[in-house]
């Protein structure tokens, strides 16, 4: 977890002042620049976040020996309810035969529609022999406290998702 603390989105602010090197030199500092040329650029494809930092939000969303309340920070706009969900949620891939659980995520990509947010297409599967099958899924992480979670859509897609299959 520590290198998903260390990944986030880092903005730089470069200062450039520009000066001819003819004109007399001034005591006073020079003018302060335009607001607008304060502003932060657009995420380059260099700063996307690992897919570890990504497969840790998974990886301890789905670990059973986790209370659900210390995965409140996990996903985005949680209430405490949420707490059973993520409770219930662990168990049944625990009981499915999926814990261990293996994260994995390829084609991490920023969002189209929601600046700053990654899209990642995540597979979940068992390190069991007889667990040939796993669950790909495309998932949605937005940065929080210099580090990722899980959109509440997302959340409430893989956690609806869950509970069809374990219902049958």
């Amino acid at each position: 977890m520590r290198a998903a603390g260390a990944i986030g989105v880092l903005v730089v602010a470069v200062s450039v002042g520009c000066s001819n090197p003819g004109e007399p030199k001034s005591a006073s500092p020079p003018p302060a620049a335009p607001q607008a040329a304060l502003t932060a650029p657009a995420p380059s494809p260099s700063a996307l976040p690992a897919p570890e930092a990504l497969t840790g939000v998974i990886a301890r969303l789905a670990d059973p020996a986790i209370p659900g309340a210390d995965k409140m920070p996990l996903v985005a706009e949680t209430t405490p309810p949420d707490a059973q969900t993520f409770d219930r949620f662990a168990a049944a891939l625990r009981d499915g035969g999926f814990v261990p659980l293996q994260v994995t995520a390829t084609d991490v990509r920023w969002s189209d529609s929601q600046p700053g947010e990654v899209w990642a297409t995540v597979t979940l599967s068992s390190p069991a022999p007889d667990q040939k099958r796993g669950l790909t899924f495309p998932m949605e992480f937005s940065p929080a406290a210099g580090g990722w979670q899980l959109t509440r859509e997302t959340a409430e897609t893989l956690l609806a998702f869950d509970d069809a299959r374990t219902g049958s």
